[in-house]
């Protein structure tokens, strides 16, 4: 997480054409003047026409893929002679090729990660510059949801000396903490691009949260060797160290500064948390020696109707939304997510996996990252680990997800290759993945030959092996990386039972575009969970694309135990001889209204969703019964209620005593719409 100062955002004035250019569209010379000028993030897929017959399918929510191009024009300072000239892309997605006037920089193909291009061979100083940017999604199918396209992210120039801190070269540690001190481990790359050997000095200081220095290093002295990088080390400590954790997320910086003489050459600032992790089968999960569970859900990239563009207020958004209604974790399914997303993490006091791949060599889609991986995996991965690593927000690392060799040899291999490299980059947190099931029920033991080589095994709707497990393998550590919403009180019990379950990650958290409709109510002579044409959301988040809680969000207060008062769902009436089949990624397609004209005398099904020991409903002062509410029942009590318009109200009991109450009313017709803001004030940026 950077707060560097030497940064300045290139995201303005860029120029876009959707298609492909016949001729040199990457020389700066090339005309683009009526091409279309825009402010980044971009994405150019949500704002093409869907059609059902698009190669996409479902999974991409029908949208087309293409071919399309970015320039930049700038001009170069004289002043930037002598120094190192670098532009970092959060992510485009993805295919990207670059050229600066005309000469090529190289290519990254992965969409998800973060890279950067050194300008310096082929800048002209003093005159006008043209970055030109090749994004290439034409290839279809290319994923299983939503993607995106374009440059979506943020785009950085970043202007250094020749002898300068290393991008993303800044590593933080917290190896002790107590009560009275905390230290903190430091390295920090420094990279020499001149013919001559250096002598420097660097040192580091502490910002607390309140931004003023709590403590600082001994300067370190090195001598760095013509056109080579050193790892300079420092350590310094916090005296009555501010942990960081969901409750209290407080955050520290690093300010590091190199010199040679008096010089000052290079400064970073770098944000980062004073914490402790562990995880063990008995003890399950400690977070600053604490025990503390996951109350996780899923998350995909894209902001619903902004598509995947990563505006750093939607990527707040995300996260408060996620806290407002009681997650304290989140898993990046399945890919790495925007800086602004884990930022907002830090901020807020977010527990994160960040994970890296959906496939391996294995492909899932005919033209997905299986195609690069073996050439690519090891650059992406790093990218993930070396911007990531300093956010405490980040808890797990996750190196794949329902991999298509998880029960194979090679897939073994695979795991084990990329868990060490994870383990080689950063030893300070477990490395999980997110694993399904195998072809065949009884194969799923194979599993095993691949769990052996993660910290924290991954389970994707593994429900009835929980147990079954702990008794073969006592000391695995296991997460529930992936469960279906219409199990959720099962799936919780199982996580406040064993200790080696340290928490769960329901799919979803939060609604998204792609896999349309897998989490869909519908009769039973329709279609299945994957409906098709004109579907273009999963519906199967507790949060649906605008923000707004879904009825299995109120049941999950229930069963997490926030539930202030019952949540009153009611089942539309259901036309004669039809049958309701809900999506395991769903829910009941209930309503919290009692508006229901046509329907008059015909019995409805409601069910509440409350804790407590009788749930009481009443329809216009009239009782319709009483009935348990309490894990016997998983919280739900269901009633038959011939509808009448009037006022239905749920009183919770314990004890004989009201404890709460809820209440639904037949409104009049509706007189007009009332829109309002999520803030008073926002920045003007």
């Amino acid at each position: 997480m950077s707060n560097d100062t030497r940064r300045i955002s290139w995201d303005s004035d860029w120029r876009f054409n959707l298609g492909d250019i016949e001729g040199e569209a990457n020389a700066e010379t090339f005309d683009d003047s009526l091409w279309r000028t825009l402010d980044l993030p971009h994405d150019f897929m949500i704002e093409l026409e869907r059609n059902k017959d698009n190669p996409s399918s479902g999974g991409g929510a029908f949208y087309p893929g293409h071919v399309a191009w970015y320039r930049k024009h700038f001009h170069a300072p004289k002043s930037w002679r002598g120094k190192r000239v670098f532009v970092e892309f959060e992510g485009v997605y993805h295919n990207a090729e670059l050229w600066l006037n005309k000469h090529c920089l190289g290519r990254h193909p992965y969409g998800y990660t973060s890279f950067a291009f050194n300008l310096n061979k082929f800048l002209k100083l003093g005159k006008d510059n043209v970055l030109s940017v090749r994004v290439d999604v034409a290839s279809d199918p290319h994923t299983r949801w939503y993607s995106g396209a374009g440059i979506y992210r943020h785009v950085w120039l970043t202007v250094t000396e020749p002898i300068h801190i290393e991008h993303w070269g800044t590593y933080i540690t917290t190896p002790k903490i107590g009560k009275a001190n905390a230290v903190v481990n430091i390295r920090t790359t420094i990279v020499n691009t001149t013919f001559r050997a250096s002598n420097l000095s660097v040192k580091w200081l502490i910002l607390g949260p309140n931004g003023k220095i709590v403590a600082e290093t001994k300067t370190t002295t090195c001598n760095l060797p013509a056109n080579e990088r050193i790892n300079a080390i420092g350590q310094a400590t916090v005296k009555a160290p501010k942990l960081w954790s969901p409750e209290k997320p407080h955050l520290y910086q690093v300010k590091t500064e190199i010199k040679a003489g008096n010089r000052i050459l290079d400064t970073t600032v770098e944000k980062f948390g004073i914490r402790s992790i562990s995880a063990s089968a008995d003890k399950g999960f400690l977070l600053n020696g604490k025990p503390t569970l996951m109350y996780g859900g899923n998350v995909h990239h894209d902001c619903g109707p902004l598509g995947s563009m990563a505006v750093d207020r939607a990527e707040e958004r995300k996260v408060e939304l996620l806290k407002a209604n009681g997650f304290n974790a989140v898993r990046c399914s399945h890919n790495p997510p925007s800086p602004a997303f884990l930022d907002a993490c830090d901020r807020l006091g977010m527990l994160v996996m960040d994970e890296a791949f959906d496939v391996w060599q294995g492909r899932k889609r005919a033209y997905d990252y299986h195609r690069f991986f073996d050439d690519w995996w090891q650059r992406d991965l790093e990218s993930m680990l070396y911007r990531d690593r300093n956010h405490p927000s980040i808890v797990m690392w996750s190196i794949g997800n329902e991999l298509m060799e998880r029960d194979r040899e090679e897939g073994y291999k695979i795991a084990g290759m990329l868990a060490n490299h994870v383990r080689k980059t950063d030893p300070t947190r477990p490395v999980t993945a997110g694993i399904c099931g195998a072809a065949k029920a009884s194969s799923w033991i194979k599993m095993d030959a691949l769990f052996k080589h993660l910290d924290v095994s991954g389970y994707n709707y593994q429900l009835p092996n929980y147990e079954l497990d702990h008794k073969r393998c006592p000391n695995r550590v296991v997460v529930a990386t992936e469960t279906f919403p219409a199990e959720l009180f099962n799936y919780w019990k199982a996580v406040e039972k064993l200790p080696c379950l340290i928490g769960d990650f329901v799919w979803t958290a939060i609604d998204y575009l792609g896999e349309a409709g897998i989490g869909r109510t519908r009769f039973a002579d329709e279609p299945g969970s994957r409906p098709g044409w004109p579907w273009n959301q999963a519906n199967c988040g507790d949060i649906d694309l605008c923000g707004w809680k879904r009825p299995q969000s109120y049941y999950r207060d229930v069963v997490w135990d926030r539930a202030k008062k019952p949540y009153i769902a009611v089942h539309p009436p259901i036309p004669k001889g039809k049958k309701v089949v809900v999506s395991p990624w769903g829910w009941h397609d209930v309503q919290q209204s009692w508006n229901w004209t046509g329907a008059e005398g015909q019995a409805m099904r409601v069910d509440v969703y409350f804790n407590c020991d009788e749930i009481q409903l009443t329809l216009n002062g009239k009782s319709i019964g009483r009935k348990p509410a309490t894990a016997r029942t998983k919280y739900i009590a269901t009633f038959k209620v011939p509808y009448k318009p009037g006022r239905l109200e749920a009183v919770a009991y314990n004890k004989g005593r009201v404890v709460a109450r809820s209440i639904l009313t037949t409104t009049g017709k509706a007189a007009g719409l009332r829109l309002t803001s999520d803030r008073s004030k926002i920045n003007a940026d």
